[in-house]
């Protein structure tokens, strides 16, 4: 294959992977506002709703997270393991978050009357919770850092991604503070589920915008293999 398809095709590459991230991050910010607009119960069709956004959500994540780790091996072969940790990081939160939703929206179908499945649905408080604050951390610490060293984006992306991935892991111990939605730091509560858990799509959001812009990304995203040496 001559470098000129090898350049075309990393360009679509990295496209695919910024516009992914950058609808990804969209449809998480429409999608979080349905959890707080009704009061107790919501009807079926808010929480059936939401979590067919979230399917949507999450194939975007996958997307996002594959183009990526194919751009850091091609920037940077030697970070291809640490590009690895991050993609296997969001695979690990994508089936989990998958599982939490058949969970909340198995309790909503059974359900006679409406319910509240972030309360209901017992199973899902950590998958929503410590689990995937726990994930998130790993994801953003493997990326930020495989990003950067790759040279395909500045120092901001692996910083940022520390300090979020920080707070993230400032919430893994919620568990042990009860199942009360209403309170925003336990196992299933707003901060923990809903608020802290859309930190990372703002970095994605970031990282998606910064790959459109970056012309140092464009000038690798074509080429097989790199070394670091090559690109001082």
């Amino acid at each position: 294959m001559s470098y000129t398809l090898l350049r075309q095709e990393g360009l679509s590459l990295q496209r695919f992977t910024a516009v992914t991230g950058v609808a990804f991050t969209v449809l998480q910010v429409i999608e979080v506002p349905l959890y707080f607009v009704h009061d107790g119960a919501p009807p079926d069709s808010n929480v059936l709703t939401r979590i067919m956004l979230s399917l949507v959500v999450l194939v975007l994540l996958l997307g996002f997270v594959t183009g990526l780790r194919e751009l850091v091996r091609r920037a940077e072969p030697a970070c291809g393991w640490v590009a690895d940790l991050a993609h296997g990081a969001a695979l690990a939160y994508i089936a989990v978050t998958f599982v939490a939703h058949s969970l909340q929206a198995g309790e909503v179908i059974a359900a006679e009357a409406p319910v509240d499945p972030t309360i209901t649905a017992e199973g899902s408080y950590l998958l929503y919770g410590s689990i995937s604050r726990i994930l998130t951390a790993v994801f953003l610490a493997a990326a930020g850092y495989a990003v950067v060293r790759s040279g395909l984006l500045p120092r901001w992306a692996d910083r940022s991604a520390y300090v979020i991935a920080l707070i993230n892991l400032a919430f893994v111990p919620s568990l042990y503070f009860g199942n009360d939605t209403g309170q925003f730091f336990s196992s299933n509560g707003w901060g923990t589920a809903a608020i802290i858990a859309g930190l990372y799509a703002y970095w994605v959001l970031a990282v998606g915008i910064a790959l459109l812009r970056s012309r140092k990304a464009r000038r690798y995203a074509g080429q097989p293999g790199s070394t670091s040496e090559h690109r001082r």
